[in-house]
């Protein structure tokens, strides 16, 4: 029998606004691919209908499993999610350069994007047993058991994007949980000091566009035509959609291909082309809430687990939104980080909703107190 409360506790923004994002990005999708003249329209928008259906469907069996079941086998499904990534490296399909996805014949995954969600839950569950302020053993455990070989995996396919938002969402659960001073201190100054040798050391390890990438970033206007071509066209995308836009399906910037990935990493530049700075607005609004809700989630849970969960959750979503939209508006380098709900890719839209019903599902059991 269904508890009455798991009903009455549901909340309803946390569904309707991802899937109101997720019909936004479909539309834009659509009319990012569409030919101008004559031609095949692409069937990427299509795909990504399909793949909604799954994340509604992923986010619905979410909710209904109690999240304390997912906290308890976060080991096991950490360790099969670290096994994916070696098994793409050797079996995996290869795209424009990267071996990130395994194909399945009818249907192919990125398992980068799962291992996300694993390294939230099993940093949940290891933090919420330890006493806060965390010791520097803690600290150096959760590095070197959950996060060294992962980022070197992800780092070989290579994906630098992915690489850099697991250590990001890794510190940012750390310093949730709160961190000694003095250790602190220790860490920044013992940081500073090694910064020039690592900068080096990652710097000889970066393949040869991600370092253009990092030029464009510094000096767009060093080679408009190479590296900086895709910044510069992502600002004329978004400056040329004024106040109100263009108006949906009157971008030029898309169709007529001079915006490169106009429909994964620079969607958002398609989308304010078309409606303007209003509509960026209202769609910063809506990012901004769904946000707000998860660290609401997180500060009225009724256990540790269920907090460190959403605040991981919420951290990964927020830092993917300002990253991309940084990377758009020539603020952040490109670093192939992708608008969450938004871009193209049916993996990220699952695992995003994936995401999202860990944080419903803590919203609905809040007022239990029990465990498994």
């Amino acid at each position: 029998m269904i508890d009455r409360r798991l009903i009455s506790n549901f909340d309803w923004s946390l569904f309707i606004i991802p899937a109101v994002i997720s019909i936004i990005g479909i539309m834009t999708i659509y009319s990012a691919t569409r030919p101008v003249i004559g031609g095949v329209h692409s069937t990427f928008y299509m795909r990504q209908v399909y793949w909604l259906i799954v994340g509604i469907s992923a986010f619905i069996i979410t909710i209904s499993i109690d999240y304390r079941w997912y906290i308890k086998f976060s080991y096991p499904l950490f360790v099969l999610s670290t096994a994916l990534l070696i098994l793409v490296l050797f079996t995996g399909k290869e795209g424009l350069g990267a071996r990130r996805w395994i194909d399945l014949g009818i249907i192919s995954f990125q398992p980068s994007e799962f291992f996300k969600l694993s390294l939230i839950l099993v940093l949940s569950r290891y933090l919420s047993g330890r006493d806060n302020p965390l010791s520097l053993k803690d600290i150096l455990m959760i590095f070197l058991i959950f996060i060294t070989i992962p980022t070197f995996l992800i780092l070989k396919q290579p994906d630098l994007g992915t690489a850099i938002m697991l250590l990001f969402i890794c510190i940012s659960m750390i310093l949730t949980a709160g961190i000694r001073r003095k250790i602190l201190l220790i860490i920044l100054i013992v940081s500073l000091i090694s910064m020039p040798v690592a900068g080096k050391m990652i710097w000889k390890g970066l393949k040869d566009y991600q370092r253009q990438r990092i030029v464009a970033f510094i000096n767009p206007q060093a080679d408009p035509q190479g590296v900086g071509y895709h910044i510069k066209q992502s600002k004329i995308s978004i400056g040329s959609g004024g106040l109100l836009g263009k108006g949906y399906l009157k971008g030029t910037q898309g169709p007529y291909r001079f915006l490169p990935e106009n429909h994964t990493d620079f969607i958002f530049s398609i989308f304010a082309e078309e409606w303007g700075f209003v509509g960026s607005v209202i769609l910063f609004i809506l990012y901004l809430y769904l946000i707000w809700r998860g660290f609401e989630t997180a500060r009225s849970s009724r256990d540790r687990e269920g907090c460190f969960l959403c605040v991981g959750v919420t951290y990964m979503l927020a830092l993917y939104f300002f990253i991309n939209v940084g990377m758009t508006l020539g603020l952040l380098p490109v670093v192939g980080v992708p608008l969450p709900l938004m871009s193209y890719g049916g993996t990220a839209l699952v695992s995003n909703f994936i995401a999202i019903g860990l944080l419903e599902n803590v919203m609905m059991r809040r007022f239990a107190d029990y465990y498994v």
